[in-house]
C-alpha cells in the first residue's frame, strides 16, 4: 500500500466523525408516511382504537394502537399472505418504512463499494405470540404442518436480514433486542458504527406488530396496560397526568438513514438533523420497575451529554419515554429535574404516545423521527391527554409549541424492561 493510501486509510479511523440524518420513514396508528404521520401528530390526531374482536371481550383492556390498513393499498399489499407465509407483520412494517426512508435519503447504491459501505441496525422487543401459538396448533395435527419459515418468522434480527437481503446491503448487518429501548439503541449502535467508521451510511430503527390476546393478557397481569378508558380509547395514554392508569400498546415502525456528514454533503443529501451523542445504563433494580430515584434514566442522560461534548444548558427540549405507567412517568420526569436542575426550568418536556400508544420495540425510533422533525421545523409536538400534570415542569400540552433556540438541541429517552436505558442527543444541524 503507498504512504498516501496508508494515510488515507489511517485517517479514516483516526478520529470520531460526525453523524446526520438524511432519510426517514414511518408506518404508525397515526398513519403512514413521515409528511403524513407528522401532519397529523401536530394536530392532534390519535390512533388508539377498540379491540372488538370476542378474544379481547374478556380481557381488562381492550384498546391498542393499531396501523389504519383498510385503505391503504401498500401496506395491504406488503402483509399479504404470501409475503406473511415468510415473514412476521413487524418484517413486512419495516419493509415498508425502509423503503420510504431510502427514498427520502435518496439513497439506492449500485456499486459494490457503496453497497459496502452501508449497513443495517433493526430490531424487535417482542416476537409474534400469534405466531407461536398458531405454530404449536399445527404441531399437534401433525409435524408436516409446521412452516419451514416459522423459525425464520419469529428471529429478531429477521428484519435487518431481510433489508440487506432486498438493497444488497454489506455493512454491519445488526439487530437489538431491548424490549422498549430496542429502537433507541439501534439507532444508538448504528451512530457508532459510523462515527468509528464501520460505515458511511447506516438504515437503522425498529419494528412491533405483536398485538394479540396473549399479548395484551400477559402485560395485563404485570398491570402495565391501561383499564379505565376502555370505552374512550382516545383518552387513555395520558403521559405525566396525574389519571394515568398503565400503557396502551401500539404497533409499526420507524427508519432512519443515518449518514457520515462529508458523505451527504459530497452527494448534497437533504440533513434533518445530527446525532450528537448515545448515552446507555442499567438500573440493576428490577425486571419491570424503573429505580426509584432516577438515578438509572439520570445516568443515561448524562452520558448521551458526555458522548455529546455539550453542555446541559444547551438542551431546551427532552422528548419523554413517559408511557403513562405510574412508576415510570414520575421516575423520568425526577431525573429530568436532577439532571438539570436550576436549568430544568428552561426544558420543554413531551411524550407523543398519547397520540400512538406504546410501540415497544418500535417506540424509540418512531419518537427519535418526531424529536428529528422538531428540530428540522421548529416546532415541539404535544402530550395529549395531559390535563393535570404530575409535576411543575414545563409540559408540552395537548398543543404544539414554537421551539426558539440559539440552536436546537434535544434528549430523546428510552427506557426497558430489565432496566436498559437509552438517551440519544439530536440537534438542529
Amino acid at each position: 500500500m503507498k504512504i498516501t493510501q496508508q494515510i488515507k486509510h489511517l485517517s479514516r479511523f483516526s478520529a470520531p466523525r460526525r453523524v446526520v440524518v438524511s432519510g426517514l420513514g414511518v408506518v404508525s396508528p397515526i398513519g403512514t408516511g413521515t409528511k403524513l404521520v407528522w401532519d397529523n401528530l401536530l394536530k392532534g390526531c390519535c390512533g388508539i382504537v377498540s379491540l372488538r374482536e370476542t378474544e379481547y371481550l374478556n380481557l381488562p383492556c381492550r384498546i391498542a394502537g393499531l396501523i389504519p390498513v383498510k385503505n391503504d393499498s401498500n401496506l395491504l399489499k406488503t402483509l399479504s399472505k404470501s409475503n406473511l407465509k415468510s415473514m412476521a407483520p413487524a418484517t413486512c412494517l419495516a419493509l415498508v418504512a425502509t423503503a420510504e426512508a431510502l427514498l427520502d435519503a435518496k439513497w439506492a447504491p449500485e456499486t459494490d463499494t457503496d453497497k459496502e459501505i452501508t449497513g443495517v441496525a433493526l430490531g424487535m422487543g417482542m416476537i409474534d405470540l400469534k405466531d407461536v401459538c398458531d405454530t404449536n396448533d399445527a404441531l399437534k395435527i401433525g409435524y408436516n404442518k409446521v412452516s419451514p419459515f416459522f423459525v425464520p418468522r419469529i428471529l429478531p434480527n429477521m428484519a435487518a436480514g431481510q433489508i440487506s437481503i432486498k438493497y444488497g446491503f454489506r455493512g454491519p448487518n445488526h439487530a437489538v433486542s431491548t424490549a422498549c429501548a430496542t429502537g433507541a439503541h439501534s439507532i444508538g449502535d448504528a451512530y457508532r458504527f459510523i462515527k468509528h467508521g464501520d460505515a458511511d451510511v447506516m438504515v437503522c430503527g425498529g419494528a412491533e406488530s405483536c398485538i394479540s390476546p396473549l399479548a395484551i393478557a400477559g402485560f395485563c397481569r404485570l398491570r402495565a396496560l391501561s383499564t379505565s378508558f376502555n370505552d374512550e380509547p382516545e383518552k387513555a395514554s395520558r403521559p405525566f397526568d396525574k389519571r394515568r392508569d398503565g400503557f396502551v400498546m401500539g404497533e409499526g415502525a420507524a427508519v432512519l438513514v443515518l449518514e457520515e456528514y462529508e458523505h451527504a454533503l459530497k452527494r448534497n443529501a437533504k440533513i434533518y438533523a445530527e446525532i450528537l451523542g448515545y448515552g446507555l445504563s442499567g438500573d440493576a433494580a428490577h425486571i419491570t420497575a424503573p429505580r426509584e430515584d432516577g438515578s438509572g434514566a439520570l445516568l443515561s442522560m448524562r452520558r448521551a451529554l458526555q458522548d455529546a461534548n455539550i453542555e446541559k444548558n444547551e438542551v431546551t427540549y427532552v422528548n419523554a419515554h413517559a408511557t403513562s405507567t405510574l412508576i415510570g412517568d414520575s421516575v423520568e420526569s425526577k431525573a429530568i429535574k436532577k439532571l438539570f436542575d436550576e436549568h430544568s426550568s428552561k426544558i420543554l418536556v413531551s411524550s407523543t404516545k398519547g397520540a400512538h400508544g406504546h410501540l415497544l420495540g418500535a417506540a424509540g425510533n418512531l419518537e427519535a423521527v418526531f424529536t428529528i422533525l422538531a428540530c428540522y421545523k421548529g416546532v415541539i409536538p404535544a402530550t395529549l391527554n395531559l390535563e393535570d400534570p404530575l409535576d411543575d415542569l414545563h409540559y408540552v400540552a395537548k398543543v404544539p409549541e414554537k421551539w426558539e433556540a440559539a440552536r436546537r438541541v434535544a434528549l430523546k429517552n428510552s427506557f426497558g424492561f430489565g432496566g436498559t436505558n437509552a438517551t440519544l442527543c439530536i440537534a438542529q444541524i
